[in-house]
């Protein structure tokens, strides 16, 4: 979304036991509102989002917040989309295998042709300092949506069809870009069929792919962390995880960066967007449960 006429400003607001900041940008004659702090988690779809066109709040945030927030812009010039593999430099990372590393680019690239959204969870709480490009703010965008889905056999979707959930398609074309064989990963427009698959030969000593829960290790760039919705008790082990997955509503992101304190994972479908979420670790290193995002699963990444 290009903000250069956009009118910006925030409100806080009660909701139960929470207080929760908004920022609301308006141009081009649409909307879109954020909170910086949330009750439920909101990728996949959540109607957490709020998008309703109060022009009366609008002048009563304004008056509340006495300056307007900036909201960065985004870069003068986006990639073209492209129908095959995204033009990355797969030279960095060199602690990671080669498809390994072509993994976290393509993820890179995807990124930045959407405007590099940032969310950041630290414990309960939610913002995103940085707004990018949506899914539906202009054709190639959508269009780039539709890539995705083709990935996974379902050629007549795209961005514009806002309430189909796309984070699955999108982390199956970042493994068709990256050169990985659907073997290896199996292209699904759901996660919970490609984890599944990873869970039923976690035994196999040379599977590719090997699911943990968030108690038994440590992330690293290139392996996926995944989350679910609604009211659950983490699993301990992944046992507990396989006989949940038919009934629980997954979403999983790629790990790109990580220091000891902090994750960065990369997922598409993340605030209407591709985004980088950036989370706080647990003193000891792990992903920590939260409301904000219940993750539950990680998937370690053998691949060369």
């Amino acid at each position: 979304m290009s903000c250069e006429s956009c009118i910006t400003g925030c409100v806080d607001t009660l909701d139960g036991r929470f207080i929760k900041h908004s920022v609301i940008v308006i141009g081009r004659g649409r909307y879109k509102a954020y909170q910086d702090f949330f009750r439920h988690p909101s990728f996949d779809g959540d109607t957490t989002l709020i998008t309703k066109p109060l022009l009366i709040a609008l002048t009563i945030f304004l008056v509340a917040c006495g300056s307007t927030p900036k909201i960065p812009g985004q870069p003068e010039k986006q990639p073209k989309a492209q129908e095959t593999e995204p033009q990355v430099d797969y030279s960095g990372a060199h602690s990671l295998g080669f498809r390994q590393n072509r993994i976290v680019e393509a993820a890179k690239a995807e990124w930045v042709y959407f405007g590099q959204q940032i969310v950041v969870i630290d414990g309960e709480e939610e913002s995103i300092p940085h707004v990018g490009i949506w899914e539906d703010d202009d054709d190639s965008h959508s269009d780039r949506i539709n890539q995705y889905w083709r990935a996974v056999g379902k050629s007549r979707i795209s961005g514009y069809d806002c309430k189909q959930p796309w984070s699955a398609a999108f982390i199956s074309w970042i493994m068709q870009a990256a050169g990985v064989p659907n073997d290896m990963f199996p292209s699904s427009s759901a996660h919970r069929f490609y984890l599944n698959h990873f869970i039923a030969n976690a035994d196999n000593p040379y599977a590719a792919w090997i699911p943990h829960t968030i108690y038994q290790y440590k992330p690293k760039p290139g392996d996926l962390i995944c989350a679910t919705r609604g009211k659950i008790r983490p699993p301990e082990v992944t046992e507990e995880i396989e006989d949940s997955l038919y009934s629980w509503r997954m979403h999983c992101d790629i790990v790109v960066e990580t220091n000891g304190q902090t994750v960065h994972a990369i997922g598409g479908n993340v605030r209407n967007s591709v985004s980088k979420t950036i989370l706080t670790l647990s003193p000891d290193g792990y992903v920590q449960f939260t409301r904000a995002r219940p993750w539950v699963l990680i998937v370690e990444n053998r691949l060369d």
